[in-house]
């Protein structure tokens, strides 16, 4: 029995790295660390059986696509390599990213969580009726938004900003309500930011939802951050499609941000690390760390980030010497 529960873990473990061909492969994808310790967990005791053989390939590979996650899984030390380093003479900004739980019992703990925290841009997934009430209780710190209702009155998103949206410019929704987009003005810097939120895997549509944002995804300007409750974990064929489309790069994971409501929160650690942040162009991320829980089955996710400076270019350097040289010779005329 062990044996044959081994094969079936190595099978579905196998399928996971073949998530390009198929959606129904990368489903499996996303339990690739649970695969990976029950696999293991049945081979231990093999090792004392003629098996011992497959039982050692097995625990090598276990141990090999168990690495693969080690850039999401939570750690007991800080790792500052995966982030870029806070400039010590520029703003730094944040971003919190939300799913609110359409039937959260708690919405008020949001509220307060929100007020606390008083980050610059606020991304939110699952807003039903209820919670454009609710939100509407902090419109006075947070003027400039935009919610996108979805057809079915509970998987909507929107996005809330202290800051303007850039002059000449309005907020948008995808078609269905899945993604909420507006370019927002970080001290005259225009940044396109996101909410997205992407339906579950195969045999759920969250690859044919992919497909349907692409043009979404390709309109995000050259400076862009994006924070998604993607239904997706991040060494997925899913994430990667999304960030090809929108040619995006994946920050860092924090750790597992869903569990089953029904779980204890001390179970976290057996959690999916669904919650994703995207940027790309000047944005720096510095940080991207989970809060505490607040009545949903996502831990709140906030992103520290700061804006490259331009710097000019050679070419618009000899540019401005050449009109420089030409000023000087007219002025002696």
């Amino acid at each position: 029995m062990a044996f044959v529960a081994m094969l079936g873990c190595s099978v579905a473990l196998v399928a996971g790295f073949f998530g390009a061909l198929h959606p129904a492969f990368d489903s499996f994808a996303h339990f690739r660390v649970h695969l990976a310790v029950l696999m293991a967990l049945c081979a231990l005791p093999l090792l004392a059986t003629s098996f011992r053989l497959q039982a050692a390939t097995a625990l090598l590979f276990a141990g090999a696509a168990f690495a693969t996650t080690s850039s999401a899984l939570p750690r007991l030390w800080q790792v500052q390599a995966a982030y870029v380093a806070k400039p010590g003479d520029q703003p730094v900004y944040r971003l919190l990213q939300m799913n609110l739980r359409f039937n959260n019992p708690t919405p008020k703990k949001v509220l307060s969580l929100i007020g606390r925290t008083n980050p610059d841009v606020i991304t939110l997934d699952e807003v039903s009726e209820m919670w454009t009430t609710e939100l509407g209780y902090i419109t006075s710190a947070y003027p400039y938004r935009i919610l996108c209702p979805y057809p079915n009155g509970v998987f909507g998103v929107a996005l809330l900003s202290r800051r303007p949206f850039a002059a000449g410019t309005q907020p948008r929704c995808d078609w269905r309500g899945a993604m909420a987009m507006a370019t927002v003005d970080f001290g005259g810097t225009d940044v396109d930011v996101a909410a997205l939120h992407l339906t579950w895997p195969w045999p759920r549509n969250q690859s044919r939802q992919i497909g349907g944002l692409s043009e979404e995804f390709a309109s995000l300007g050259e400076t862009s951050i994006m924070a998604c409750d993607c239904n997706a974990v991040p060494w997925s064929a899913a994430i990667r499609r999304v960030a090809g489309l929108g040619k995006l790069t994946v920050a860092p994971s924090p750790g597992p941000t869903w569990l089953y409501m029904k779980l204890p929160d001390f179970l976290r650690f057996a959690g999916l690390p669904i919650d994703q942040v995207f940027s790309k162009g000047a944005v720096l991320i510095h940080s991207v760390s989970r809060l505490e829980n607040n009545g949903s089955d996502h831990l709140p996710v906030m992103v520290e980030f700061s804006l490259r400076r331009e710097e000019k270019k050679p070419a618009d350097e000899d540019e401005t010497a050449t009109a420089f040289v030409t000023q000087n010779r007219k002025t002696r005329s």
